[in-house]
């Protein structure tokens, strides 16, 4: 089995690097990306980007160059609910748009000719469960907007109410593996809290061991659960 694994920054990629000691450079269409293992499955690593276009632009691109059997999206996001906390590892079992609208008539987060939700791998997502992993199942919302104000989740609830994170990349990566036909998983932690405190600082002041966590989970899911 072929993993690729994306991460939107560099800082959550280097945090990624750490599981796979021992790694080679490759080019794909003028990006780097990293190609090693982890456990005893051939894993490339990189960088999506920032944002939807960036991240269903690389997301195609490393589909197209190395065929992945999965598409790991993994990294932080702003929790969007009572229901989860700081630090807390959400694996989402629905991906959604919410800046997305198409007119009268259509649902908020509906793009044309695609279902409002995308859903990751069921499979998996059943043996992660099984698996009694220290994480969360749920929907998140992706947007091209970070996230900060009680006004702006209180929107986002508006029109899913159930939604328990949002970001800038996951609802462009699912959908570019749904054109393409490859499964994808999308694994979050939790780095801020949107409309409470100074989730700005909270955000900034992230970037020491809690994000480890997600990718510690990442580890597990391919050298345990994965066939």
């Amino acid at each position: 089995m072929l993993v690729a694994i994306l991460a939107a920054m560099d800082k959550e990629l280097q945090l990624l690097l750490s599981l796979m000691p021992k790694h080679e450079k490759m080019d794909i269409d003028g990006s780097i990306y990293y190609k090693g293992k982890i456990g005893e499955k051939e894993v490339v690593a990189g960088k999506c980007g920032i944002g939807k276009v960036n991240a269903a632009l690389n997301t195609y691109r490393v589909i197209r160059e190395i065929n992945p059997d999965l598409v790991i999206n993994s990294g932080v996001a702003g929790g969007a609910s009572s229901k989860i906390r700081i630090g807390d590892v959400l694996v989402a079992d629905r991906i959604a748009y919410h800046d997305v609208w198409c007119g009268p008539g259509t649902e908020t987060g509906t793009a044309d000719g695609y279902p409002r939700f995308f859903v990751p791998d069921r499979k998996i997502m059943n043996k992660c469960k099984e698996a009694g992993m220290e994480c969360v199942f749920g929907l998140i919302c992706s947007g091209d907007r970070f996230i900060h104000t009680a006004g702006e989740v209180e929107e986002i609830r508006n029109a899913f109410p159930d939604v328990l994170a949002v970001d800038m990349e996951s609802a462009a990566i699912a959908h570019t593996c749904r054109m393409c036909g490859v499964p994808v998983l999308i694994i979050r932690v939790m780095s801020d809290t949107p409309g409470e405190g100074d989730n700005i600082s909270q955000y900034e002041n992230f970037w020491s061991d809690a994000p480890k966590k997600t990718f510690e989970c990442v580890e597990k899911i391919i050298e345990d659960i994965l066939e």
